[in-house]
């Protein structure tokens, strides 16, 4: 076990609950909570105390992460259930991993980014709030393409207001043709003579 007085730390120590709590910044209790969804592993000792190894902290510093990034716990899971349960996971065993998940994580950049860009701006979710929603998402066109906010999730306004506008023109040039039919269809008109002036 690790002594806290040691200078000599190992990779094959093993941790308290709360000397790993305090090293990963995570709540026991929350630690429990992961150990109990099997996100984690701990030994038990004679005394069933809790002993972990310390290459959970690896595990608890991933989950706490793509948790901060709005990942579900049954994906961290099953990120998770990718490595080794027996052994302390290899660079090749996180690279595998990583792999997999670069991705959504790629997606979850790219929404992120959009957010801290955008968040000042139009983000077509149908607020219609800001002086620029008129512009970039006139009358909620952006409804169209789906729930949520629109602009974050990947479409761009160009592509609404564009196509709102289209239709537009598309209704104007029905109407117009609507109307000539109107009045081609009408019965002309008969002349009056011009009143004779003496």
């Amino acid at each position: 076990m690790l002594s806290r007085y040691s200078g000599d730390v190992r990779r094959d120590d093993f941790l308290t609950i709360g000397e790993i709590a305090r090293r990963s910044g995570v709540a026991t209790s929350a630690l429990r909570f992961y150990e109990s969804r099997g996100l984690i592993g701990s030994e038990r000792t004679a005394g069933n105390q809790r002993r972990y190894r310390r290459d959970m902290l690896r595990r608890i510093a991933f989950v706490r992460i793509a948790q901060q990034l709005g990942m579900e716990l049954e994906e961290i899971q099953r990120a998770l259930d990718s490595l080794p349960g027996h052994r302390t996971p290899t660079k090749g065993d996180w690279k595998r991993l990583s792999k997999s998940w670069r991705a959504r994580l790629d997606d979850r950049i790219a929404l992120l980014t959009r957010m801290r860009d955008n968040l000042a701006s139009c983000i077509g979710c149908g607020c219609l709030s800001l002086r620029t929603c008129p512009v970039y998402n006139p009358d909620d066109a952006a409804s169209a393409r789906g729930p949520g906010p629109r602009y974050l999730l990947g479409d761009k306004p160009a592509d609404v207001v564009g196509s709102k506008a289209q239709s537009a023109r598309t209704l104007k040039k029905a109407v117009g043709r609507s109307n000539d039919r109107s009045r081609a269809s009408r019965p002309a008109r008969k002349e009056r003579p011009l009143a004779k002036t003496h």
